[in-house]
Formats: C-alpha cells, structure tokens, sequence
C-alpha cells in the first residue's frame, strides 16, 4: 500500500483543481475534527435532556433502562416516579433564605430535607441546597450532590419552591455577613412557622437552621403540605446515577435468584453505643460501648441499664434473636436474605447463628465485586443508599429495630402498594424468647405465638396513630404518610382499622 506525505496530497489536490487550491496544514485538520466532536456531542447531550423531561419511547431505553427500583402494586393514585414534563416555576416574591444543615444518618436527613423543603413553600422563602452531616459519629464527607441528583431536586420541585445550590455572594462571610443560626423547636406546627419563625426573615434576611431532625409535627399540617412533603421523598429525591445504576444491580442479582427478604439488621456499634443495649455482649465489649458513649457529648444518656431497656422493647434484637423470630415467622432454610446494614458488631462470631440456619445470607460486599463498592467506601449514608433501594424493592423488609431507616423504607413501601414489612414488636418479642429459652414456652407454642403478634404488623393500611401533646410516641409521618396513600371515599375503607387485618400478606 502505497503512503503519500501531506506534501503530495497538496500537490495531486491541487493538480485535479487548480482554481480551487486550499493548503491544509495538520493543525486546521485537528481543529476540524474537535470542533465536530465538540457538535455531535452538543447535540446529544440536549437529546438527552429533553428525553429526561419528556421520556419519549423512542429513547427512553437509551438514555434509562429504569426510572425507579418499582411501581405502585396499587392503582391507589398516579405514581410520582413517573416523572412528568417541568412545570413552569411558580412567581412569588421570597421572603428571605432558608439555609439548612441537616443531622444524622442518611435517612434522618432525607425526610428534614423533606420537611425544610416544605417549611420553606408555607413561608415563601428561597430555599439553599442543604448540608448534609459531616461531624457525626459517620463522619461521612458526603455532600447533598454526592447522594442526590441535585439538578433533578431543584428542576422538579421549581413549581412549589425556589431552591439554589448556594447563597448570593452579598451573603458570604468574605463580605461581612453572618447568617442568623437557630435551630426550630421539634414537632412544630404551621401556627409555630408563621408567628415564630417568619418575622425573622425580616431583620436577618438569611436564616440557618444548623438542626434539622423532627422540626415539623407529624399531624395537624395543613393537606396540601403534608402532600408536598410525599413529593419531596417520593419524586424530588432521585439518588445520583452512580448509586441507582449500583443499586439496580443489586437487586437485579437478587431478583434473578428469586424473591429475597431484606433484614435490616441494625446490630451496629453505634446503634449499641447510642441505646445502651449490650444483651449477648461480652463484659468487653460492654465496656467498649460505654466507652463510646461517653465519647459523643450530644448522646445524652449515659448511665442505661441494658437489661431494663430490653425489657421495654427498646433494643435492636440481636442475631441470634433474629434467627429464632425468622424461623418462627415460617422462612425456610431456602430464603434468600440480604442483610441490609453497616459492620455488625461481633463480625462473624455474632452472625454464624444466622448464617447456619439460613445459608443463603448475602450483603452487597459479597454480591459486587471490591472494585464496584470502592468509590463508596468511607462513605457511610452512599452505602446506605444501596440498602435502602434493596430494601424498598425486597418481597418482604425486616427491621430489628424501628430507627428512621426502618421508618422511611416502611413509608416507601406502603407508598408503592402495601408491600409486605414485617414490624416486629420487640417488647412482646423479648418476653417470648425468654420463655422460650429458658424452656417455659416450647417451641411450636413460641412460634405460634409469635406469628398471632405480627398478623396485623405486616404493613397493612391502617390510621396513623396520633398522641396529643407526645409526638415522640405517636406514629411517625414517614412511616405512615396516609395522605398520600389513596384519595376520595376508598381512602375511609382502606385505612379502616376493622379492615387492616384483610390486606395482603403475601
């Protein structure tokens, strides 16, 4: 084959077309070829954002195989996963801006996000992008745009909220400003926002809640909030594609080895610490949690008895509990579980109970290959995020303990039809397993009995349960959004107490 320099490409060029001669030299050549990439990648990139506003079948499965982990089993109302058109941004003159940090684990922040973003509609503020917990006992450096489509959150909320992803520059510290910080009285009401909270905006202009966990009530809220607050958890929430598309992954693996149960086993170092429930511990290791506690000034308990707060049913149940309460709620040895949790304090020689009665317990580190999870590593509320797309999409969902992520993924679920969550009332739980083990209750009684107590926690519908004047003992909003559940008449004979024992429990 014959090879021709740049120099006898000119000369046969300008041979054929003499009137036409147009000296190239390589550097115009690349300068073509980049300014052409440059074209074609422009054009694709708007074909894919107006396929995410539009989703028209010619592209939805190139630009997204799947929008969410599932839909509604129910045709109780139009799903917010089926995202719609942009609406055009609602007109209001702010009042000022709302600058929030939230506290806790993933799934505390994901409904005070929900509520900050609600609190800013009721007070027509502009709201700041949050912050996310950094100093908590995760020490997650996580920002809000490394777990969340933070375009998709402000895009998909413009209708109700203006949200920006930081303060104007006149509001920065480099010019002398300083944000008002406060943090709002917990389980508040609309009464309380309105006349408390809103008069501030005037002489401070920038307002930072700096706590943000339970600070708006349960009950009472006017509809329309309560439903903007469902949008917020349900639509504007979406995680970042490199979580979805790991998460979707997983429960594919999962759903091709058949239906699984996702058991959040909340048996953690720091759930321990925090409670004080050493139950199956060793005298070390009772010592290590005390330790811990003592450590973090802002758990404010320190002196607990383990025993008497088991007693109450305020513990997570152990593995070994678990395994027994698994096998008298009827689970074979066959059932795929998925252990949706952190390092379970103990390691092995806690879990090998488990492991030997039901050997096909999987966890993501044993589904995705090391390389796949690296880039979450040392990311403790991203992992999380993993666990709780398993746990949403799972055939059944176990808590051991009734903490916000147990709480949020209960709501999630009954949002998309009721699905089975099995919530296990772990004060009646520990007066069974201690007959049982101390050879009172034999075991075909034991397991009798313990399934007549789940018969009705097996998330049915049902009233959210409100208490006047004790809201941390009411029902949780999150767990139980029953405004966004159905609507009209049906909503009476769905949520009917005398009819909860009747939905599905398969």
């Amino acid at each position: 084959m014959e090879v021709r320099s740049e120099n006898n490409i000119q000369q046969v060029r300008s041979d054929k077309f003499p009137s036409q001669v147009i000296p190239r030299t390589r550097l115009q050549v690349w300068f073509f070829r980049v300014c052409s990439t440059i074209l074609l990648w422009t054009c694709l990139v708007h074909i894919v954002a107006v396929d995410e506003l539009w989703h028209p079948p010619l592209l939805t499965g190139f630009t997204s195989r799947i929008s969410w982990i599932t839909r509604p089993s129910l045709n109780l109302q139009h799903s917010f996963h089926a995202l719609p058109p942009l609406a055009p941004p609602r007109k209001y003159k702010s009042n000022g801006f709302l600058k929030v940090s939230c506290n806790g684990g993933l799934n505390q922040m994901r409904a005070a996000i929900c509520d900050m973003v609600t609190v800013a509609r009721l007070l027509n503020l502009t709201l700041v992008v949050p912050e996310l917990d950094k100093k908590s006992f995760w020490a997650d450096p996580s920002d809000f745009e490394d777990i969340f489509n933070v375009r998709h959150f402000i895009d998909s909320l413009r209708d109700e909220v203006h949200i920006i992803k930081r303060l104007p520059k006149r509001f920065s510290r480099k010019y002398g400003f300083e944000a008002f910080k406060m943090h709002p009285v917990s389980w508040s009401n609309e009464k309380y926002y309105l006349e408390q909270i809103l008069p501030l905006f005037s002489k401070h202009k920038v307002v930072h809640f700096n706590r943000t966990d339970t600070r708006l009530a349960n009950n009472g809220i006017p509809l329309d909030l309560q439903k903007l607050r469902c949008r917020v958890n349900f639509q504007g929430l979406k995680f970042t594609p490199q979580i979805e598309t790991l998460g979707h992954k997983l429960v594919r693996i999962l759903q091709e080895k058949g239906s699984f149960v996702a058991l959040h086993l909340r048996y953690e170092m720091d759930m321990l610490a925090f409670s004080g429930c050493t139950h199956g511990c060793t005298v070390e290791e009772a010592e290590e949690l005390k330790r811990l506690r003592y450590a973090y000034p802002w758990w404010r308990e320190k002196e607990i008895v383990s025993e008497e707060r088991r007693q109450q049913g305020l513990c997570p149940l152990t593995p070994e509990e678990a395994t027994l309460i698994l096998q008298a709620l009827g689970f074979s040895k066959e059932t795929q579980i998925y252990i949706a949790s952190g390092e379970i304090y103990g390691s092995e020689r806690r879990l090998a109970p488990l492991k030997a009665a039901f050997p096909r317990i999987v966890k993501k580190e044993t589904l995705l290959d090391p390389a796949e999870l690296q880039q979450f590593w040392n990311h403790t509320s991203q992992m999380a995020a993993l666990d709780f797309m398993v746990s949403v999409a799972s055939n059944t969902f176990i808590p051991t303990y009734d903490g916000n992520m147990a709480k949020v993924v209960e709501g999630h679920r009954r949002y998309l039809g009721f699905k089975k969550s099995i919530l296990p009332d772990r004060k009646k739980l520990v007066e069974l397993l201690d007959l049982h083990q101390n050879g009172t209750l034999p075991w075909d009684d034991f397991a009798l009995a313990v399934r007549q107590a789940h018969e009705k926690r097996m998330g049915q519908p049902f009233h959210r349960r409100a208490i006047q004047d004790k809201p941390k003992e009411e029902d949780y909003f999150y767990a139980n959004p029953q405004e966004c559940l159905c609507e009209g008449t049906y909503c009476e004979d769905l949520l009917s107490p005398g009819k909860s024992s009747q939905a599905t429990m398969t």
